[in-house]
């Protein structure tokens, strides 16, 4: 068994995107309080991953976090949660902790919750999030709602379709709470889950709005790292 590296950096492997990461995002170093190392996959785009989830980019994916864990990555994850439809094989290609997706936690999020409760998921293109995303994590019982962003023209643009880098914050931030807002009201959502990576700079706008817990990959990069960074209790 390889020591884990002191400082424990984490290892993302992002899409070949090109808009502005900003605090909150995975891509974005500040985000975190811990060392945080990137590889991008050339030609991963938002339309390959999310919309036909191209199984010809398993391959590159994996030689990512190969290269990343040869880097001394501690633990790996992605920029995109609908990359959890590779989580075995992402797994199997490295021997340090590798969670492809802030959707690992739905099976958790549904167990902490009254048995009338359900989860919200913010995804990025709800048609595009089906069961075999579910079942590729055991979480095919889980009772979910799901909201997707794919009509916000802010979100569709720069996200999506990837016509221009510059990202209107507070545009996005609207665009967030609307479709956010299609889950308000509803006295049986337990918690929220930010399937997309893209949202999570705004998880604490939709925490005020819902009044909930709200999951995403940072919540799990950060249980992750915590687990590598054990320190004694005297």
């Amino acid at each position: 068994m390889t020591a884990i590296p002191a400082e424990a950096p984490i290892g993302v492997i992002g899409l070949e995107t090109i808009f502005t990461k900003i605090p909150g995002h995975i891509r974005n170093p500040d985000t975190f309080g811990f060392p945080v190392i990137y590889e991008v996959v050339e030609g991963a785009t938002a339309e390959r991953v999310v919309t036909q989830a191209d199984p010809s980019l398993i391959e590159p994916f994996c030689l990512a976090a190969q290269k990343l864990q040869a880097r001394g990555a501690a633990a790996i994850t992605t920029g995109c949660g609908f990359l959890v439809l590779f989580q075995k094989q992402l797994a199997d290609a490295v021997s340090v902790p590798l969670f492809s997706s802030s959707l690992l936690q739905l099976p958790m999020v549904h167990r902490m919750m009254a048995a009338d409760q359900h989860v919200g998921v913010l995804t990025a293109k709800q048609a595009s999030l089906t069961p075999r995303h579910l079942a590729a994590i055991g979480a095919e019982s889980v009772p979910i709602r799901v909201a997707g962003m794919e009509d916000q023209p802010e979100f569709r643009e720069v996200m999506l379709e990837g016509r221009r880098a510059e990202l209107d914050v507070e545009r996005m931030r609207g665009e967030v709470l609307t479709v956010a807002g299609r889950l308000a009201g509803d006295q049986s959502l337990g918690a929220v889950l930010l399937e997309c990576t893209d949202l999570v700079p705004f998880a604490s706008d939709i925490q005020r709005l819902l009044g909930v817990p709200v999951f995403d990959i940072v919540t799990l990069t950060n249980m992750v790292h915590a687990t590598l960074t054990r320190r004694p209790y005297r």
